[in-house]
């Protein structure tokens, strides 16, 4: 008898903490509410990754300085024969580096805007984040000849006035549901372990090809190889989003969720 109770405790000990965690994680759900991604005709949204059953994912590539990560990084990409990327271009770097704008629109990538100034824009009034977004799609499009309609922004940071300005603008938000933390230089291996065991269906993965981000360009032909054995194929954001006609229907995969909780739970 006293096993089984000792047995029984144990279960129910770990029951409470996963049910800790279950309303821990709900409660994170409920707060940041707002910030979910969704594709939703009510409210502006940004995109962290697109549900589908395709094995299709975005390799995105932020500048804001420097001129030393772009060639490199293009070689790369030009050398795998990887022809679907998506470049988000701030537009200070983009006037003095015009190009290396240049070499990116001739290969055939997407460009989006990353923005004017390198600011947390829900520190800014909505005035001030009309300016930023219209500065940034100006200068491109002028570098460019097209016209933006996709905008990550700086820091990856917002709140619903940006999205609500954003979007009146005609810009999808994109934000991205792998972090590859090479702007931390964490090491080549490490950066090729957080994409290729990270990486889903639909996913949107954050690269940088700006020039404190050491590690990106040596990272990026194994993190290549890699989803390709795993049967992925490259495009752009606008082709991944193309992919959903899950309107009003989550975007984050399950796997955030099933995250949060091992977090919660420490398990």
């Amino acid at each position: 008898m006293n096993s089984f109770y000792v047995f029984s405790g144990k279960k129910i000990k770990r029951f409470l903490y996963i049910f800790a965690a279950a309303l821990l994680t709900a409660g994170v759900v409920y707060v940041e509410r707002g910030n979910i991604t969704v594709f939703s005709e009510a409210a502006p949204s940004a995109i962290y990754s697109v549900p589908t059953e395709k094995k299709l994912i975005a390799l995105t590539f932020d500048i804001s300085w420097g001129e030393k990560r772009p060639e490199p990084i293009l070689k790369v990409l030009e050398d795998k024969k990887v022809d679907k990327a998506t470049f988000f271009l701030s537009s200070p770097w983009s006037k003095t580096h015009p190009e290396i704008v240049t070499s990116i629109k001739d290969a055939g990538f997407e460009i989006g805007s990353h923005g004017h100034k390198h600011v947390n824009y829900s520190t800014l009034s909505n005035d001030e984040i009309r300016t930023q977004i219209s500065t940034a799609h100006t200068v491109l499009t002028e570098l460019t000849g097209s016209q933006p309609n996709l905008i990550r922004m700086p820091n990856g940071d917002f709140d619903k006035r940006v999205l609500q300005v954003a979007t009146d603008l005609g810009y999808k938000v994109i934000q991205w549901d792998t972090d590859s933390l090479d702007w931390k230089n964490i090491g080549v291996d490490n950066i090729v372990n957080r994409v290729t065991s990270k990486a889903h269906p639909g996913d949107i993965v954050l690269l940088h090809a700006s020039d404190s981000c050491k590690q990106t360009h040596e990272a990026l032909p194994q993190i290549i190889d890699k989803l390709r054995s795993q049967g992925y194929e490259f495009v752009t954001v606008s082709e991944l989003i193309s992919q959903s006609s899950a309107s009003g229907k989550e975007v984050r995969d399950s796997a955030w969720l099933d995250d949060g909780l091992e977090d919660a739970a420490g398990l």
